[in-house]
């Protein structure tokens, strides 16, 4: 797979999420307005890599979109929010 497609890819499942992640309200030791704070992140992360996709700087959109996805996980691990990461449908298998 070439670096744009990886790009092109990888920068659609961090937008899915993005958009349709769940926030979690249950009592917790993190400000809620950090969690924003990394939100704003993701998108800005997701934002750069879109930009250096369309500069075709392929590496340093997949490097944009890694950040965006680790920051994601994060939040999922500390049990900040909730989501799903994409897959194939079973025909692109």
């Amino acid at each position: 797979m070439s670096l744009e497609a990886l790009a092109s890819k990888y920068i659609s499942s961090a937008e899915q999420v993005l958009g349709a992640l769940e926030r979690v309200h249950e009592p917790s030791a993190v400000n809620p307005k950090n969690v924003n704070v990394v939100l704003e992140c993701v998108s800005d992360y997701l934002d750069d890599a879109k930009y250096y996709k369309a500069q075709r700087r392929f590496e340093t959109s997949l490097t944009s979109v890694a950040y965006s996805e680790g920051l994601l996980d994060a939040l999922r691990m500390l049990g900040l929010v909730k989501f799903e990461w994409p897959t194939k449908p079973k025909s692109e298998r």
